[in-house]
């Protein structure tokens, strides 16, 4: 059992949570039973290290079996030595070392997708891990990063996905045209989430929506400037109802996203 929470190995695992580590390292942290759970499920070989505490993994047996069945030894920590790994201050008993494995565009567009977000400088962790889950969650087949967004493997967006970073692909380090480019070769429309767009529900009355579609969700405090909204197909707008100021960029982005899974389901 690792007890000392200064030990260089426990060191290695906490440096994790610092861009310039993942980078040069190649590799991420995981934290909590359910981002652990769902890496072993569906990408067990991208799984360096595991650790837990004993008290963790009587708590969560499958996570102990999977592990065993994916070939993977489980490190026993200590409470003391799992909090000086984590990024959070409840990991909840878990923590792994796992490896990066960003998709490349091309192969986004090679495998035909009908539905995809893409994220422009989009800087807050908790809204790109949001969005990730939503994508996830409403179908869509990949999700691509470009220009100086947030670092995919920051804790925070791997915690804000909860795991779904293991079930969608996501492409990273992009530029704008080049992906605007290939969406529309691919067969895509280009819509553009933003304040100045049309009312979102014109595009579903008149069933644009149903389309192979990518969306542009851009910046959360600058939005998509001018000369970025003439690139797309439509700029079209969440409306607001009430009396909030404005919508958060993971909620707008979970609307319009599941508007497209509707309307091509429908």
């Amino acid at each position: 059992m690792l007890e000392n929470p200064r030990s260089p190995r426990v060191r290695a695992v906490a440096k994790l949570a610092k861009k310039a580590a993942r980078a040069e390292s190649g590799l991420f942290l995981l934290e909590g039973p359910q981002a652990v759970a769902e890496a072993l499920e569906f990408r067990p070989e991208l799984l360096v290290e595991l650790y837990a505490t004993p008290t963790a993994l009587d708590r969560y047996p499958e996570i102990a079996e999977a592990a065993v069945l994916a070939g993977l030894t489980t490190e026993y920590v200590t409470e003391e030595v799992l909090a000086s790994m984590a990024d959070t201050v409840t990991p909840q008993g878990f923590a792994a070392v796992c490896r990066q494995f960003p998709t490349a565009v091309k192969d986004v567009f090679a495998a035909s997708p009908r539905l995809i977000a893409i994220l422009e400088e989009v800087r807050d962790p908790g809204n790109a891990g949001t969005i990730v889950r939503a994508a996830d969650a409403a179908g869509a087949d990949a999700v691509i990063m470009t220009g100086r967004a947030v670092d995919l493997y920051n804790p925070k967006v791997v915690r804000s996905s909860t795991g779904s970073i293991f079930h969608v692909p996501v492409a990273v380090g992009a530029d704008l045209d080049d992906v605007l480019a290939r969406a529309r070769a691919a067969g895509l429309t280009v819509l553009a989430a933003d304040i100045k767009g049309e009312d979102l529900l014109a595009a579903r009355n008149d069933g644009s929506l149903a389309k192979p579609t990518a969306w542009l969700f851009g910046n959360e405090a600058r939005g998509l400037p001018d000369e970025q909204l003439a690139l797309v197909d439509r700029v079209v707008t969440v409306p607001i109802y009430g009396h909030a100021e404005s919508m958060n960029l993971a909620t707008a982005a979970s609307v319009c996203l599941y508007e497209s899974a509707f309307a091509q389901r429908s």
